[in-house]
């Protein structure tokens, strides 16, 4: 298993283990509350850890066991494995955007984030079949967020769920996944570039 994989794993496991242990924690405890951003800043972490029902909880940990999944099979180094460790609190201070959203818990941003990181990683080192598969699933990605309607209503309520959903944080988990994905890309490269 390459340095890079390893590390993407590290992330995800990172993730699984805060989405679990946030179960024996009160929520409101942890969850982002942006009127608490400025004191309580850590619960730009620990907002991965809140989840509203046993469905919200088994689906997340699915989508990240799918997102770990493609991460290793794109083979993204580990510093854009870095780059969705920065992507996860920023993910949840861009919910500032939207201070009606008086609580929020999940991994479903960060876990948009990871998506479009290792999309950026396709697209900018993969071979020509691995950037159709990165601009398929960007262009995916994009499509359902946009269907989200992120700057829409605050929270929904989609059919299946038994919990509202928030778009707009997976609006921001993509772009500060695909954000900090290409900033770790362009600082490699030079040391890349000296490498070769």
């Amino acid at each position: 298993m390459t340095r890079g994989a390893r590390a993407w794993l590290a992330v995800a496991a990172l993730l699984g283990v805060v989405a679990i242990a946030g179960a024996a924690l009160p929520l409101t405890s942890i969850d982002w509350q942006p009127a608490l951003a400025w004191h309580e800043p850590w619960r730009a972490f620990s907002a991965v850890g809140v989840h509203y029902s046993a469905q919200h909880l088994v689906i997340n940990l699915v989508g990240l066991a799918v997102a770990a999944a493609f991460g290793v099979i794109a083979q993204v180094p580990a510093r854009v494995a870095w780059a969705w460790l920065a992507a996860w609190p920023l993910t949840h201070v861009g919910l500032l955007l939207r201070p009606d959203l008086t609580h929020y818990g999940g991994l479903s941003g960060v876990l948009h984030g990871g998506v479009a990181a290792v999309t950026v990683w396709l697209l900018a080192h993969g071979t020509r079949a691995q950037r159709l598969v990165g601009g398929a699933v960007l262009a995916g990605l994009c499509v359902k967020i946009a269907s989200e309607s992120p700057w829409g209503p605050t929270l929904r309520h989609p059919v299946g769920l038994d919990i509202a959903v928030a778009p707009l944080a997976h609006a921001t988990g993509a772009i500060a996944g695909a954000g900090c994905a290409a900033l770790a890309l362009w600082l490699g490269r030079p040391r890349a570039e000296a490498q070769r």
